[in-house]
């Protein structure tokens, strides 16, 4: 848990459970196992929950709930956006239902009493959709909130219309502001195999964090207007016509040891499918490695000090390029070259522009 963070698009982090396990190609170099297995290794919360491998630690699907943690955001007074679970998933199949219900009670105290924000992400959609759409669950829910709030207002102040003492009981068809809910996908596949989860999931604010991008996303589906969707949703996609759409996409490279590059023009169709949608668009990080385009790189340079002036470049086929530049990636017929120059260095510009799109 953290009061500051560097991630990009949220104020602080709010780590109540932590370990998780890989369910796909996103979670190869997830920088949460990697410190639960070097830095935090000795520490209570993370001892034992990864174990090491040929490609480094990788998670061993323990969950641990840390009891301190669960209260924080009601002792920050400052209202913020808030990420909950960065080192770990809320909905993970061994998350106990009651937790995740305590959970969500500190955060819909924490929106009440403090005006935050709490931004829930997972990568487990088809649990956490089924979940929020439980009224059980939200019983439980309004139970623990209304126990929040009611022991952090001073009784002589109370009053039946006194806003800090007085919660809506939230349900399925009323879910909490202040609640934002989202999903992480990587590629296409991951997209269609979360993405209508999202859309059917109760929120008051739905998002999709396309980070690492890995590949090129149709995404229209889920940003485009209700009414100019097709009849093909219902054919196509295994729920039934969606009543929503998502709210904010954010996107972003992977940073890190073993990081893989992201096409520019993976990121433009995003960016460009959000414009026509009206749907905000955060462009993250381009990660460690910053593309050149052809057109924009003087010439190439060999380990071995030689040059070659760009022009050649028509003539020479993937074996001959692979010796003279860091990595090749391939948008259809659209050639771009990766550099690995940090994080920090490659930035956050989109062809020039910074985008920092967020729900209003």
């Amino acid at each position: 848990m953290a009061d500051r963070t560097s991630i990009e698009w949220t104020d602080a982090t709010w780590n109540v459970v932590n370990g998780c396990s890989v369910c796909s190609p996103g979670c190869t170099h997830c920088y949460a196992m990697k410190l639960a297995g070097t830095r935090l290794r000795n520490h209570p919360t993370r001892a034992g929950l990864t174990v090491d491998s040929k490609a480094g630690p990788v998670w061993t699907g323990e969950i641990r709930v840390n009891e301190a943690a669960m209260e924080q955001p009601l002792r920050w007074t400052r209202p913020r956006m808030i990420f909950a679970n960065a080192h770990g998933d809320l909905f993970h199949e061994r998350v106990p239902i009651e937790t995740i219900a305590r959970v969500f009670g500190v955060a819909i105290a924490a929106h009440h009493l403090r005006g935050h924000i709490v931004q829930f992400l997972t990568k487990r959609a088809e649990r956490q959709r089924d979940v929020l759409s439980r009224p059980e669950f939200w019983e439980e829910v309004n139970t623990y909130a209304e126990w929040h709030v009611m022991e952090r207002v001073d009784p002589l102040n109370r009053r039946s219309d006194d806003a800090r003492a007085t919660l809506d009981d939230y349900d399925p068809d009323s879910p909490p502001p202040g609640i934002w809910i989202g999903v992480s996908a990587e590629n296409q596949h991951w997209l269609m195999q979360r993405g209508p989860h999202l859309v059917e999931t109760p929120a008051a604010v739905r998002f999709l964090s396309i980070e690492p991008l890995l590949s090129v996303m149709d995404i229209e589906p889920f940003v485009l207007p209700v009414r100019q969707w097709s009849n093909m949703w219902a054919n196509n996609y295994p729920l039934h016509y969606p009543k929503h759409r998502v709210d904010w996409v954010i996107v972003g490279g992977e940073s890190g040891p073993g990081a893989r590059p992201m096409h520019p023009d993976w990121a433009r169709s995003l960016r460009d499918q959000c414009a026509a949608g009206g749907v905000p668009f955060f462009f993250k990080q381009w990660g460690e490695w910053l593309p050149w385009e052809p057109e924009q790189v003087p010439c190439w340079k060999s380990q071995t000090g030689e040059t070659m002036d760009r022009h050649a470049l028509p003539d020479f086929d993937d074996a001959d390029l692979k010796g003279w530049t860091d990595r090749l990636l391939y948008e259809g017929s659209d050639i771009c070259v990766h550099q690995r120059v940090g994080k920090k260095t490659a930035g956050r510009l989109l062809d020039g522009v910074q985008h920092e799109g967020m729900p209003a």
